[in-house]
């Protein structure tokens, strides 16, 4: 299953890495770093929804990449208890353990999405309050720590790139995305509470979530080969996006 590959992954890997925190049931979230230690750094994270655990291989597939300019750390799998939930019990689950949807957890305008619910499931519940829940928090406090010039959020599906909220955003970031993975950089409304509006809102800073695959696509997404067009997109974007 996708936590124990990740696991797998991590203990064997040689560069640098740490837990960032753990799951409502205990599970590691694990970062590994790559590129240069030095300079400004980005952070990139994957699976903050349950059901949408392939992208945990993408970033496995990124991180042996590698990237060829700048440093930064890779975060495969914010939401290890939901990508269980998926795995093994109702596929199309995408929130956590607790049943709150992570991507609406964060201090971004929070409970103010066209479909936020307090009511606990699946999906687009936003929690109690803000932060509420244990992988929200670890990545809200890695972030603060590492003080990132800009973050990627790589999520399935649809085939467009997210870079606008509450009227700011980067969208030079957004066309080299475009540019290496062939989707459309998009407006996106109705939603709040997500670690790119965050990102944006609070701490001041670009932030880009990718669509990974087509939206003609049936969650869950199974196969990494449907993802391919992302296969390069970290390490274009390290390559040209200003420093």
């Amino acid at each position: 299953m996708i936590f124990e590959q990740v696991k797998n992954f991590y203990q064997s890997y040689n560069g640098k890495k740490c837990v960032i925190g753990y799951s409502f049931r205990g599970k590691e979230i694990f970062a590994f770093h790559i590129g240069s230690l030095t300079g400004k750094q980005f952070i990139s994270t994957y699976a903050i929804h349950g059901r949408e655990w392939i992208t945990a291989r993408l970033a496995l597939k990124h991180i042996k990449k590698g990237i060829k300019n700048g440093g930064g750390w890779v975060i495969p799998l914010v939401n290890p208890d939901g990508a269980e939930i998926s795995q093994h019990i109702r596929p199309l689950w995408k929130a956590n353990a607790r049943g709150v949807d992570l991507n609406c957890n964060f201090d971004a305008d929070w409970g103010t999405g066209r479909l936020n619910t307090r009511v606990r499931g699946s999906e687009n519940c936003t929690g109690d309050s803000p932060f509420s829940e244990a992988e929200t928090c670890a990545l809200r406090d890695f972030t603060l720590k590492v003080k990132p010039f800009v973050t990627l959020s790589f999520h399935t599906k649809g085939g467009e790139i997210y870079w606008q909220y509450d009227g700011r955003g980067d969208k030079r970031g957004a066309d080299i995305l475009a540019s290496a993975t062939g989707y459309k950089p998009m407006p996106v409304f109705g939603s709040a509470g997500g670690y790119k509006d965050w990102c944006i809102k609070k701490l001041r800073i670009p932030a880009y979530t990718i669509e990974c695959g087509s939206d003609e696509l049936k969650h869950p997404i199974t196969s990494l080969r449907k993802l391919k067009k992302c296969f390069k997109a970290l390490r274009i974007f390290t390559d040209n996006y200003g420093r």
